[in-house]
């Protein structure tokens, strides 16, 4: 669902997009903006808030011929931010579409506007959307560096059965030996939560899937992960129990 902004000086035709907009089932939100003061003020409203603030934008509908600055104008300062919104450019002059496509424009539509051809460019711009919000995998988090007598090695994170704290470092165990990396356990378990991991212990970070065996003796609790046995502290047994009992559908 798109957010969008449309932008253009003359009302009769900024209030027709707008309503041709609204009438398409993608478009969420569809606001008007008279010119390019009010519409750079708007957007960089919008950038500074974030994209899950609800003045978030995800496209500009943008007029180019405008008093003061263009619509190309409004473009080229749209490419200088972090995170701009999508550009699709809405004119009567068919002799700046190259130019438009060099400010990397999604669409250029032409008026008097056709609905057809506007859903066309709300498709465009709904697939790039899309692809921005796409989660990207980082092969750099499958891994973590640690150093082995003057070189360093990756060892995967799949391989690590458990992180112990020791101080402001962490020493992670994995069945062939462990490693010492400069990296507290609290840090280790954001990043790795995701992932499966979870804190039993304010010294200890274990991967779930390598618990072996859960043991209950006189109201303590501990895990077992391989030949290390490792006690599970009172504030962290519910919800250790309840993650296991999840894990295996009962």
């Amino acid at each position: 669902m798109l957010r969008v902004l449309a932008v253009d000086d003359e009302e009769p035709a900024l209030e027709e997009l707008l309503y041709l907009l609204r009438a398409d089932p993608r478009i969420r939100s569809a606001e008007g903006a008279t010119g390019a003061t009010e519409a750079l003020r708007r957007i960089g409203g919008a950038v500074d808030a974030g994209p899950d603030d609800p003045s978030a934008i995800d496209v500009v509908f943008l007029d180019i011929h405008m008093a003061g600055l263009t619509g190309l104008d409004v473009a080229q300062l749209l490419a200088g931010f972090a995170a701009p919104p999508l550009i699709v450019f809405v004119t009567a002059h068919e002799g700046f579409a190259v130019h438009a496509f060099d400010l990397k424009a999604v669409d250029y539509v032409l008026k008097p506007v056709r609905r057809e051809r506007l859903a066309e460019a709300v498709r465009r711009v709904a697939e790039q959307v899309g692809e921005r919000s796409a989660p990207v995998h980082d092969a750099a988090a499958d891994q973590i560096a640690v150093e082995l007598g003057g070189v360093i090695r990756f060892v995967p994170v799949e391989d690590i059965a458990y992180a112990e704290a020791q101080g402001d470092y962490a020493r992670l165990h994995t069945p062939t030996g462990s490693h010492l990396v400069r990296i507290p356990l609290t840090t280790l378990e954001e990043r790795w939560r995701s992932r499966g991991f979870v804190r039993i212990h304010r010294r200890h970070l274990v991967a779930l899937g390598r618990i072996d065996e859960l043991r209950l003796d006189a109201g303590s609790m501990s895990v077992r992960i391989g030949e290390a046995e490792l006690a599970v502290s009172r504030r962290h047994t519910r919800a250790l129990r309840d993650l296991l009992m999840r894990q295996t559908g009962r």
